[in-house]
């Protein structure tokens, strides 16, 4: 650590969750504050902007108090992991009332600058110590009260802070600007591919013809067995697919596996390698794989079986290069669905086998060039969220 730091730890250098008390000396039970839900709480967002309010009285009782330049932290998995974390700006009266799942800090106003603190609460290193640290119910786990009061910072003189957080601020602008420029790029590859797709299945040539996909192919929904009935899932070796598993490549494995017992006595059904899965509903909706093996699904997905005189790839290529279309036909007010039937109704052009290959031999070999393009801009993403890292770790040692 550099010379002339100290170091203390977190609660002698803050006050973690000042009274609500303060609130009430300073108000009236009808003046407005500031409500702040979790979701208001950013990801890698320095400053969070509360645009709700609420009477003093409505939530002085059970909420967590806050006011602007307080720090605040979501102690909660997975909001924690997520780095949920921020700044309090522009707080209504400058007061602020959120979810009891907040820890307040309130630095010390001649040892510790706020921006300071959340860049040292924004580090992997601290998530991944606070993660191991966690302890409750499943679901409901907390990083516990001893860790992020006790936990240790590295204390420069508040000058030398400022301009710490200046450079930091300067080179995350540069990272950030830089990621978003890849993921730009990234998208840009993924709408050349659907360009490329509409482009080929535009040219219709002599003999196309259409039918329905259910009078072309098999075609039928899948089924769940009894979660409660373990002989039907105990010990059982054949794979069981959700459309969450979906990804419109070969499905290469599965989380679950279900008996013989339990296909026998369920609307599951056991198909073949080389069948097309196709998702039915709500964000599922058209995601799709082709089975590498004999397997199950549930009713959330179609399948359809193969044949000699049809690729299924094609069926695929096909049906995404009209996505857009189908999936304004979803219907449902909680969930947007495709029902079997819909799936069924799909207008599929026919024609020879060997034309069918060659249009998927035109798409495959487009698509191993977004693949490979995909995965370089993947990887410079990377690269740019460990140059954070490393940033961070040198700016807390005095190496910036």
């Amino acid at each position: 650590m550099k010379a002339g730091w100290q170091v203390k730890r977190l609660g002698e250098v803050s006050e973690i969750k000042p009274p609500k008390r303060e609130a009430k000396s300073m108000l009236k039970d009808e003046d407005l504050v500031s409500f702040v839900p979790m979701d208001v709480l950013g990801i890698d967002q320095k400053y969070f902007y509360p645009n709700q309010t609420r009477k003093l009285s409505a939530v002085a009782g059970s909420y967590t108090y806050f006011k602007n330049n307080d720090v605040l932290l979501a102690k909660i998995t997975p909001c924690f992991e997520n780095g949920k974390l921020g700044i309090a700006k522009n707080l209504e009266n400058g007061v602020g009332f959120g979810s009891s799942e907040f820890i307040v800090y309130r630095p010390s106003q001649n040892e510790l600058f706020s921006e300071f603190l959340y860049y040292f609460l924004s580090q992997p290193s601290f998530r991944e110590e606070g993660k191991k640290r966690m302890s409750g119910a499943v679901g409901h786990k907390r990083i516990p009260k001893d860790f992020y009061e006790q936990l240790e910072i590295p204390i420069p003189p508040l000058p030398e802070q400022k301009q710490i957080v200046a450079k930091l601020d300067e080179v995350f602008a540069a990272i950030d600007k830089a990621k978003a420029n890849i993921e730009k790029n990234i998208e840009n590859a993924k709408e050349l591919y659907q360009s490329k797709l509409n482009e080929v299945f535009s040219q219709k040539g002599e003999g196309w013809e259409f039918t329905s996909l259910g009078k072309l192919l098999f075609v039928k929904s899948g089924g769940t067995p009894l979660k409660s009935k373990k002989e039907f899932w105990v010990d059982g070796i054949i794979p069981w697919y959700s459309s969450g598993e979906l990804n419109n490549v070969y499905t290469n494995r599965s989380n679950n596996f279900i008996t013989e017992i339990g296909l026998n006595n369920s609307n599951a059904k056991l198909f073949p390698k080389g069948s097309l899965l196709i998702g039915m509903y709500d964000t599922a909706a058209l995601k799709m794989s082709i089975l590498d093996r004999n397997a199950a699904f549930n009713q959330a997905i179609a399948g359809v079986k193969p044949t000699e005189q049809i690729n299924l790839l094609f069926i695929m290529y096909y049906i995404n290069s009209i996505r857009n279309v189908l999936l304004n036909e979803r219907r449902g007010v909680r969930q947007k669905n495709l029902s079997l039937k819909k799936i069924c109704d799909i207008r599929i052009p026919l024609f020879k086998l060997q034309n069918q290959n060659k249009m998927v031999d035109v798409i495959n070999n487009y698509q191993n060039k977004i693949i490979v393009l995909e995965k370089a801009y993947t990887a410079k993403l990377s690269a740019l969220d460990e140059l954070k890292k490393t940033v961070l770790q040198k700016a807390f040692r005095g190496e910036l």
